[in-house]
């Protein structure tokens, strides 16, 4: 591979508090690869710029973040078949003349920190997905390739719920309930929460009624994030509540294979930073 390919990056906005620099410095670390990696804070209105010089100044794969997934899925001439289904990119591989394959490696790498790190096999579970925007996109096939019975999508905005069930395609297996009704729909053995609430500081404010005995809570962002909401899952009498570490490492791994060839080592990377954000 070239020197350019070796410089990394997260585009995201915000994007301070991401722990991506410290997980693909490991990885560059673990494999003796000498690979840099930064953040770099993109505005949407920014992004397709900035993606464009960082490319210029000799920049190679790159990782994208909140809020610009769809934005990164336009972006690309050529998409993996997960991303194309799914319409959101998270990991960008470089193409010859300036081109970007988009790739999504969130849904994998959901599933392989619940099923490898946790064993947690969530096939036969009922799903809420709380949200529907570029995270939930991202996992939402992932969890039905995987085996959920049934999927429920709630959104704030009832219209991107209806776009993305749409896109799936599985109208006796996928469903939408307004989030406003949820307190009266019935409730769920497994709940992912989706949305950008903890990373913005926002509000949840979910009914306890929506969690069957002993659910499964897991927030696809980890750290303070996912604070409120696995606070809330505690209190709902949740069996099991998780943040999104784990997935955020595995998905990074994911990336740094597609653009090395090989996949990391993730249990000392988990586990360093897990110590880490516990005794925060």
């Amino acid at each position: 591979m070239s020197d350019a390919s070796h410089r990394h990056a997260v585009f995201g906005h915000p994007i301070a508090h991401s722990l991506s620099p410290q997980i693909h410095r490991a990885f560059a670390a673990q494999t003796g690869i000498d690979a840099t990696y930064d953040a770099i804070d993109a505005p949407p209105h920014t992004f397709a710029a900035l993606l464009e010089t960082y490319r210029e100044n000799g920049g190679g794969g790159a990782n994208v973040t909140l809020p610009l997934k769809r934005q990164a899925y336009e972006l690309c001439a050529h998409v993996s078949d997960y991303a194309a289904r799914s319409g959101v990119v998270n990991t960008l591989e470089p193409l010859p003349h300036g081109a970007w394959r988009g790739h999504n490696t969130d849904g994998p790498g959901l599933i392989a920190d619940l099923a490898e790190r946790h064993r947690i096999d969530v096939r036969d579970r009922d799903l809420l997905l709380l949200g529907a925007g570029g995270a939930a996109q991202g996992v939402a096939f992932a969890l039905l390739d995987a085996g959920v019975r049934s999927l429920t999508i709630a959104n704030r905005s009832p219209e991107r719920a209806d776009a993305l069930a749409d896109r799936i395609g599985l109208p006796g297996r996928v469903h939408v309930r307004y989030w406003n009704d949820l307190a009266t729909s019935g409730s769920w053995n497994f709940v992912v929460n989706g949305t950008s609430a903890g990373v913005e500081g926002g509000e949840l404010d979910l009914p306890f009624a929506i969690l069957a005995p002993r659910a499964l809570c897991y927030d696809l962002s980890y750290g303070k994030a996912a604070t409120g909401f696995l606070a809330w899952a505690h209190a709902a009498g949740a069996g099991q509540a998780l943040d999104g570490l784990g997935m955020l490492v595995e998905q990074a791994a994911e990336a740094w294979a597609i653009w090395h060839g090989s996949r990391p080592d993730t249990l000392p990377v988990y586990e360093a930073l897990r110590a880490r954000l516990d005794g925060a």
